[in-house]
């Protein structure tokens, strides 16, 4: 029989390891390569909607979703001073086949990890170059290692280094927005007696997100404030609750009360990238945010990067060494960038109807979302919620690509 197809996948984070592991299931030879010294997500809550757990279901990891992820009840949109509810949609799992989860990203992290053989993941393997041939990709590392594959797949972030080599240099664009974010033991504020939903409150400016995670025994928030500019971007960067605390100055009490419960608290720029009008070149691909960055206000840059690995492991599964690799490639991101190209449209766009000031604009989509409205409710998006990545690419995707309209 033919040999398997062997893959090589830059960067150990949800979305490589979630597509490292898409393709060992689908019988592929994969290895990771991470250039930090170990797996870690400094990163704080991360939604996985039922798009992603029916793809984290099918790979076996039920059992480890449900002992630390929350099923939040509703998502609950509020006004910023009075709490006023704007809209409130149910999340039943009947709705869409699997559950939407609220997790920490090291959770989630550590439960892929656990997934894959300890010898399929290499640390410490920073990516310096690779060199492309027709039957596939020679990659080379800054400590002198060298590894051949058929594909070569750049899950290495916003500042992929995969890209860059790929495509050439190309900042990501500032999208005008910094977020603070901390996780707050669930004890400290116990007394806010908060709901299992994922409460968005929205104000001029600015909005806040809080839910629960790791059992309920912690409560993420994302504090997200427009800036005019931003000299660096960092998952580390310390904050001064005093700042954060005058930011939401006047905003709903309980937007406060789990301010002031933060202990240590971070800030970081909120980039994002273009719609690209391709991903990959002959055996080398991108995935997750070295393809798509997208704002984080429709909770899916994780959940599209695991849908990008599903996709990649039902198109490369069937093939065998010698096959036509590129054009596996090529169906997989005809299939896969109108979908990310619209998450990326809608949640840039998400950006200005949280932010509204108060004024006729904001009346008029407060006015909506009381009435129930489609365009805003979560019951809306089945397109996003119900979709099976798993079967993309066995046929042309219909929707338009929004960055080519």
């Amino acid at each position: 029989m033919t040999e398997p197809l062997s893959a090589g996948v830059i960067g150990g984070g949800i979305g490589g390891l979630s597509a490292a592991l898409s393709l060992l299931r689908a019988g592929l030879d994969v290895h990771v390569y991470e250039q930090a010294p170990r797996l870690s997500e400094v990163g704080a809550g991360v939604q996985v909607s039922p798009n992603a757990s029916r793809v984290l279901h099918g790979l076996g990891l039920a059992d480890e979703l449900a002992a630390t992820g929350v099923r939040p009840l509703a998502f609950h949109q509020r006004r910023w001073d009075d709490g006023r509810t704007l809209l409130r949609a149910p999340l039943a799992e009947s709705l869409y086949g699997f559950p939407h989860y609220q997790m920490h990203r090291a959770d989630l992290l550590g439960a892929l990890a656990a997934a894959l053989p300890a010898e399929r993941v290499h640390l410490g393997h920073r990516l310096t170059g690779f060199s492309s041939h027709g039957d596939g990709a020679e990659v080379r590392f800054a400590n002198g290692g060298t590894a051949r594959f058929d594909v070569l797949v750049g899950a290495d972030g916003i500042h992929s280094t995969v890209r860059r080599l790929l495509f050439g240099p190309g900042d990501p664009r500032f999208t005008g927005c910094a977020a603070y974010r901390a996780v707050v033991p669930a004890e400290r504020v116990r007394h806010l007696d908060l709901e299992v939903t994922a409460q968005i409150w929205m104000g001029p400016g600015r909005h806040f997100v809080h839910y629960f995670i790791s059992a309920r025994r912690s409560v993420n928030f994302v504090a997200v404030v427009e800036r005019d500019h931003w000299t660096r971007e960092s998952w580390t960067d310390r904050a001064d609750k005093a700042d954060v605390l005058s930011a939401y100055a006047g905003w709903h009490p309980q937007v406060g009360e789990l301010i002031g419960a933060a202990g240590e608290m971070y800030v970081w720029a909120l980039f994002d990238r273009p719609p690209m009008p391709r991903w990959s070149d002959g055996p080398v691909t991108l995935l997750g945010d070295a393809a798509h960055a997208m704002l984080p206000f429709m909770a899916q840059g994780a959940a599209q990067a695991i849908e990008d690995g599903a996709t990649l492991a039902a198109l490369l599964g069937p093939l065998r060494r010698g096959a036509d690799v590129a054009g596996a490639l090529t169906a997989y991101e005809k299939a896969r960038l109108p979908r990310t190209a619209r998450l990326q449209e809608m949640s840039a766009g998400n950006k200005t109807r949280f932010h509204l000031p108060d004024g006729p604009a904001q009346r008029e989509r407060d006015s909506h979302m009381a009435a129930g409205s489609r365009a805003w409710s979560f019951n809306a998006l089945d397109w996003v919620y119900a979709h099976d990545a798993t079967t993309d690419g066995r046929h042309e995707p219909t929707t338009a690509n929004p960055a080519q309209k």
